[in-house]
This record gives C-alpha cells, structure tokens and sequence, in this order.
C-alpha cells in the first residue's frame, strides 16, 4: 500500500500513474479515495488521478491531533512533493472542496484549476452545527450504530445499492478519530469573502437533492470567483453526486479539463 509521510501523518494514497496532467481528488468527511472509483476509471486514459485518505479517514495513518482544512490543504501540497507534482487540478467533494478551496488562496500557483462537488465556502449554519455535532459526538462515545449510519448514509450518498458498502467501512474505523475531523468540519472558518481572489478555472456540480449543502451554495461560488465555468445541477443526486451519478458527472468533467490553458 503506497503512503506519504506528510506533515506528521502517513498518508494513503492511490496514483494512476502516467504522464498525464494530474488531476488530485479530495473526497467527503466519511468518505475515502474509494468514492472517486467511477472518476478514476473515466479519466485515468488522460490524466493522472490521484486520490488520497485524508486525515481523519480511510487508511491514513492520523496522530489524532486537533486540524484545520487550512492543514488538510497543506497535506495535499505534501502528497504532491512527494509524488514530484508541482501543480494540479484540485477536485474535491464537499470536505474535499473546503480544503481544496483552501488550498487554492494558499498556493494559487500550484492550482491549475478547481472542480468542487457539492460544496460551499461559508461554514454550516448554526442549528445545523448543533446537528451535526451530536451526531459525531454520539459516534465518538458509542462507536458504529445501525440508526445512526442509516441516517448519516441518507444523507451523505441517498442511494441504498451503495449504502451499504460505505456502512461496512465505517463499522471497520476507529471511532475516536472522528473527534478531531468532527472539530475541522464543525468549526471551519468562513472563506467567502475570499473568493474574489480565485483566478483559475472552476467547474462545480452539485446534485439537486442535496439536503446537506445546497445548491444556492455552487452558484454563490460561481458568482464570485473570477473564471467560473458553469454549475452543473446534477438531476436527481444527493451529496455525493459523483458516487451515485457518474453518468451526469464525469462528461462535464472531462469536457472542462479538455478545455483548459495548457
């Protein structure tokens, strides 16, 4: 299993290889590089597809320390030195676009462009974060519950042909890491005000349904970035519309990095 030691953490990543240009995929909090299986296959003829397990998830190594996206992005900087990648198209879904987005205001020299699926730049709003934290705090305390999963399973992907892959995963993770990537969902800071100063292309889809972020936020985004190349509303999917629409989300996808400056 290849890993990146970055930043204090042993990071798990999946590279296509190839002399392509690289195209880096940040997947969704309880998620991992496995939710990018459909893009992978779709893009990796052309590009280099990079997936990664972020802090928190997957089969990266984590030292369990409290973090930030504003960290996740510099781990992504980190797998890319490691891998001898000077620039990249960042994609990302949902947690994937916060710290994609990030990523971009730190080094936009090293962002060739952006993809963010079912994403936003400000935080969640209040009643949601309450929401949200007793969920995590309830899967912290007491490991994997049926209910619980189900509910966080509907929301996250809404199609229960995939669900239950993902709900035997998160039976298989340790719990309490969810402590530390709980605090960097919940308490995110707000970079909206910070968008003007994105200069690179950006494509962003987002699924119709998505009852977790919606999709008023991917317009907000291209509205105030520099060079937004469209919203694609992705009929009929929830928040992890590139898992459950591969259909609908990888043309424009390719159709994007097709177009893009050399």
């Amino acid at each position: 299993m290849p890993f990146a030691d970055v930043n204090g953490q042993r990071l798990y990543y999946e590279d296509s290889g190839g002399d392509g240009p690289p195209v880096l995929l940040s997947h969704g909090f309880l998620m991992d590089h496995d939710m990018f299986v459909p893009q992978v296959a779709d893009l990796s003829d052309v590009y280099r597809v990079i997936t990664w397990d972020e802090r928190g998830f997957g089969a990266t190594e984590f030292d369990g320390q409290p973090f930030t996206y504003w960290d996740s992005a510099r781990d992504a900087f980190g797998l890319l030195d490691h891998l001898g990648i000077e620039r990249a198209v960042f994609g990302g879904m949902s947690q994937g676009g916060y710290l994609s987005l990030r990523a971009a205001l730190l080094h936009p020299d090293r962002v060739r462009a952006l993809i963010l699926i079912d994403t936003q730049a400000p935080p969640e709003t209040p009643d949601k974060i309450e929401e949200y934290r007793v969920m995590v705090d309830t899967w912290v305390t007491n490991g994997y519950l049926e209910e619980l999963a189900a509910v966080v399973a509907g929301l996250i992907i809404g199609d229960p042909d995939i669900e239950p892959h993902w709900k035997a995963k998160w039976q298989s993770w340790d719990p309490s890491r969810l402590e530390a990537a709980g605090g960097a969902l919940l308490d995110r800071d707000d970079i909206s005000d910070r968008l003007p100063e994105l200069a690179m292309p950006v494509l962003l889809l987002h699924g119709t349904q998505d009852s977790a972020i919606p999709v008023s936020r991917a317009h907000e985004i291209c509205e105030a970035v520099d060079d937004c190349r469209g919203v694609v509303e992705v009929e009929g999917a929830s928040h992890a519309s590139n898992l459950t629409h591969p259909d609908l989300v990888n043309p424009p996808i390719r159709d994007f990095l097709e177009g893009l400056p050399a």
